[in-house]
């Protein structure tokens, strides 16, 4: 297995590589700091809706939407970041994402716990100690391969991270702060020390390397780096950040005529929080767009999952068959996210 030992690198190679290695067909473990800050979105997202934008701008904080589900976070040289990437059918990989983050997360355990942190794995992707979390992870299938991301945290701007966020007011900021300070924790407050990223980079080979097999350093070679340039220039475009915005509705629920309503609701599920914006007319779901920052297998078969919702009877029996009919036919996989959720999001029963 290649080992791409990269140390601090410029923020964007930090995300574009380990999206570059599957469309060369290449497996590989890097390992990488990125060396300034900025935001990186979840790829079912919607970046106006979940990040402060202005604020961004205002302080050159670059926003970045990966092809990774989950949710949007503040990203700094508080956090060393491991990305391995596997081929589908590397008999190492199973048929479960469940079963996934359960085998590939152990290493990252093993790390936290070599280090006096009592880290345990949480169910679906997460590392915590003392019930907090230490440690962000996602997985996505790109190209022919799956892929893992997530980090060790050694330090964490909290004040930053509430601050880029999209939010109603300050009293809500306020709150966002107080709850991440609760929830989650680092390397530096569990231990009172920050371990250099040379001896977090070691650790961490260490305990991938019996897994995943003897780990041989490689460079970024030229190839590699010309796909890495190549998607940059896609990445960095409007058309991708803001693709998965939601179609424009006028509020939480809004009625435009008799029997004619725009709706717009949150739903916090175990597996993420799901956001929906649909026109329901005759009791009937059109033009509905999900967003949010769940984990959903294909990823790209979401926007099917949209138009498979076209014209369903907004009630919960009829969206939960669809939906479940759409996952049998689709082999979908979206840990900790049932029919049930869809349908508690868009039922007319839902909050009408």
């Amino acid at each position: 297995m290649d080992l791409y030992n990269l140390g601090t690198v410029p923020w964007p190679d930090s995300q574009l590589i380990y999206h570059a290695l599957p469309r060369l067909s290449r497996e590989g473990l890097i390992l990488c700091q990125p060396a300034s800050p900025y935001v990186c979105l979840g790829f079912h997202q919607d970046a106006r809706q979940e990040i402060d934008l202005a604020f961004c701008q205002q302080h050159g904080i670059p926003v970045f939407r990966r092809e990774v589900g989950g949710g949007a976070v503040y990203l700094d040289r508080g956090q060393l970041f491991y990305q391995l990437v596997l081929q589908r059918q590397n008999p190492l990989v199973p048929a479960s994402k469940e079963v996934f983050y359960r085998r590939f997360l152990e290493p990252v355990v093993a790390t936290y716990r070599h280090l006096g942190i009592a880290a345990t794995y949480k169910p679906v992707n997460d590392i915590v100690v003392g019930g907090r979390k230490i440690s962000g992870n996602g997985a996505a299938d790109i190209a022919d391969a799956v892929v893992l991301v997530g980090n060790l945290i050694v330090d964490f701007n909290y004040e930053m991270m509430s601050r880029v966020l999209r939010v109603p007011d300050e009293k809500y900021r306020d709150k966002v702060y107080k709850t991440l300070g609760e929830n989650l924790t680092t390397i530096r407050r569990e231990t009172g020390r920050q371990p250099p990223l040379e001896e977090l980079a070691a650790l961490l080979v260490e305990h991938f390397a019996p897994l995943l097999g003897s780990l041989t350093p490689r460079p970024l070679d030229d190839d590699l780096r010309a796909q890495a340039q190549e998607l940059g220039v896609q990445f960095a475009s409007p058309e991708w950040l803001h693709g998965q915005e939601r179609r424009p509705g006028p509020g939480r629920q809004v009625k435009i005529a008799e029997g004619v309503t725009v709706v717009e609701r949150l739903h916090k599920a175990p597996g993420g929080l799901l956001r929906a914006t649909a026109v329901v007319s005759g009791n009937r779901l059109h033009d509905v767009h999900l967003s949010g920052d769940f984990f959903f297998y294909p990823a790209h078969k979401l926007a099917a999952l949209e138009e498979a919702l076209e014209g369903v009877e907004a009630r919960d029996p009829a969206i939960i068959a669809r939906v479940q009919a759409f996952y049998q036919q689709h082999g979908i996989e979206s840990p900790g996210l049932q029919a049930a959720d869809f349908a508690r999001l868009l039922a007319m029963e839902a909050g009408a």
